[in-house]
């Protein structure tokens, strides 16, 4: 299977995959990234459960017009500053960077997920992480250049109400984010 890289940069490349019929089809790749962590954190505080939301602020939702805002969990790339890490690192690491929350438990849910087969190779691994909201976490570490603009935790009652009024709001919901939420509410 021969790929043509059309542009490249650190983060990012643009191929394009000749397929049986001579026509191209153009795609995004990230070359420095095996898989992409995204953590759904649920804490327990005063005997209630939480969920932990992002909400960022992504250039390409936002310059075309889509929403201001993005709806998200903690997530980050897996191998992007160390090759030889691996899935388990990368979502503790990002978790503690994006957060400042460390797991009591962490459990994955699932792998492989295609945010958009269509555009893009990317897939992502999708970790419920278990955390005690009562014990003292740092402060996170990583605003993501300044991509997450705030971090929200909604009560695991409340989140669809959350995520419905998020979205009347002209905001964008992250694939991910809900691919998470449903492994949170309905998996085992």
């Amino acid at each position: 299977m021969e790929n043509e890289i059309l542009y490249s940069t650190k983060f990012l490349q643009l191929k394009a995959y000749s397929r049986q019929n001579g026509a191209k089809w153009v795609y995004a790749h990230r070359p420095n990234a095996k898989d992409i962590a995204v953590i759904v954190p649920v804490v327990k505080k005063d005997d209630k459960e939480y969920v932990l939301f992002l909400i960022t602020k992504r250039p390409p939702i936002f310059c075309e017009n889509k929403a201001q805002y993005c709806l998200e969990m903690p997530a980050g790339l897996v191998g992007d500053i160390n090759e030889n890490e691996d899935i388990l690192a990368a979502i503790k690491r990002e978790l503690k960077e994006e957060s400042g929350y460390e797991a009591q438990e962490i459990k994955i849910v699932s792998r492989k997920i295609s945010s958009s087969a269509g555009l893009t190779s990317e897939t992502s691994t999708i970790a419920i992480a278990y955390i005690d909201g009562d014990i003292e976490h740092d402060k996170p570490t990583d605003n993501d250049g300044g991509v997450i603009i705030e971090k929200k935790l909604v009560e695991k009652n409340k989140v669809l109400n959350f995520i419905q009024d998020f979205e009347k709001q002209g905001n964008a919901i992250g694939a991910q984010t809900l691919c998470g939420l449903f492994f949170a509410f309905f998996g085992n």
